[in-house]
């Protein structure tokens, strides 16, 4: 059982309860402290934020309207999120032209995270150009290259030299001379006892004097993240982290609490292979997510870098359950692009939603399309009028089976049945709660 299912187990269970006692009380802080632990977070923090818990919630006086369970949930919200680092808003450069210099142990997926980054930045309006000052492992810049390739993004490198320190100098000077506004200099992994490497990294940070140093980290490693992320800090000074893996990591807990103790933040993470799998990090809205409540910003920032577009009105009608089959085949056209549903349901408030309702999408909407298209006017409009005989053509328009007709009609009807509930379902979640959430994530304070 993961982190999220643990801790929403635990809510869950404490919130259901009839009654609520100092009995009631342990038995959340113990299913916490199981959940914590077994997330792989060091065992004096989960002591400590059990016995802020247990201080907390003796001395709470709710207001009016608001249950003692209820104060308690805020409590722990309040707790976890502090652990897991604190909340804060999307991170915005220092200035123009910044550069930030990305270090890193080898294996933690940190040039692909640079490309990653890079990505980011340029679908938010950003000029970025990438230095490769990589000159240990030779792929680096043509990785580099081969990632950003289709995306306008510059990548300066030299292949036949194996001086790091003039190809990072060079570069920068290069970008900042052709007006790049963001200048990302992806440095050779390194490991913390790697003397001479460490060296070489105080080398480039002096000549090219980054405004701010990333340290790219495993989340996988749990809670040695913390003695990495010391000794980086010791030699160049992070300014914030990127954990990587955070899509399959049991340890991300370890991980996330291990950092935010060296008071480095994390600023962004990486949830998959794909250049569109990273996402701004605030430990309010990562919490938010694995109890089963909405990240709605994370979805928004999906949607973006995935170049995807959907219409306000459009929007509306699909949330309504007042779309017709065609816009349900158009919008899960879009869906396509966005990577695994799973991260998708996952960002929206749809308690107990299982991603298997739209298995094999790819598939299915290229089925979906040609029946579309083989329908009347009046059918796409209404297809409640589709008969078997009306079915049957429509197969052998559409090069299909009648079976696959009719599966298209009742998934339409499951899709308008779940944008009802998601509506319905959206209107339960604590409003103050959700409308920080969105307050921080667009355009709050950095």
């Amino acid at each position: 059982m993961g982190l999220g299912e643990a801790l929403k187990g635990a809510i869950t269970r404490f919130m259901s309860r009839g009654r609520y006692d100092k009995e009631v009380l342990e038995e959340l802080i113990r299913d916490i402290q199981r959940a914590l632990l077994s997330a792989d977070v060091h065992v004096e923090l989960v002591m400590e934020i059990s016995d802020k818990i247990r201080r907390k919630a003796a001395g709470v006086t709710p207001p009016p309207g608001v249950s003692r369970r209820e104060m308690v949930f805020k409590i722990v919200f309040d707790e976890l999120v502090q652990l897991l680092g604190g909340a804060h808003g999307p991170y915005k450069p220092l200035k123009k032209p910044t550069v930030l210099m990305v270090v890193g142990i080898q294996g933690s997926g940190k040039t692909t995270s640079v490309a990653k980054l890079a990505h980011y930045f340029s679908r938010n309006g950003y000029r970025v150009g990438v230095v490769c000052a990589d000159t240990y492992r030779p792929a680096a810049y043509q990785q580099l290259q081969q990632l950003l390739a289709e995306k306008n993004i510059p990548v300066l490198g030299e292949t036949e030299s194996d001086d790091a320190v003039g190809i990072a100098k060079k570069g920068v000077e290069i970008l900042k001379q052709q007006g790049a506004e963001i200048i990302i200099v992806d440095t050779a992994g390194r490991h913390k006892d790697q003397e001479s490497l460490m060296s070489e990294l105080k080398e480039i940070q002096k000549l090219i004097q980054p405004d701010e140093v990333v340290l790219v980290l495993d989340s996988t490693i749990g809670q040695r993240a913390r003695s990495q992320a010391e000794a980086f800090h010791k030699v160049a000074g992070v300014g914030w982290v990127m954990l990587t893996k955070m899509d399959t990591s049991a340890r991300a807990g370890g991980a996330l609490s291990a950092v935010a103790a060296t008071g480095a933040p994390v600023r962004f993470i990486g949830t998959g292979e794909r250049l569109e799998d990273i996402e701004t990090f605030s430990a309010d809205r990562y919490l938010t997510r694995l109890l089963g409540m909405p990240d709605l910003v994370s979805l928004v920032e999906r949607v973006k870098l995935a170049e995807v577009s959907f219409s306000e009105s459009s929007a509306e009608r699909m949330l309504s359950g007042r779309f017709t089959i065609e816009e349900m085949v158009r919008q899960a056209r879009e869906l396509t692009k966005m990577g695994p549903l799973e991260k998708i349901i996952s960002a929206l408030p749809i308690p107990g939603a299982k991603t298997q309702q739209l298995d094999n999408l790819e598939a299915q909407v290229r089925r979906w399309e040609a029946i579309v298209n083989s329908m009347t006017p009046e059918e796409r409009r209404d297809p409640t009028i589709i008969d078997s005989s009306r079915a049957r053509r429509i197969a052998r328009g559409a090069g299909v089976s009648e079976k696959d007709v009719k599966r298209l009609i009742k998934q339409y009807s499951e899709m308008r049945r779940l944008m009802k509930r998601l509506k319905r379902d959206a209107g339960r979640i604590p409003k103050g709660l959700l409308e920080g959430l969105m307050r921080r994530g667009i355009g709050g304070p950095s």
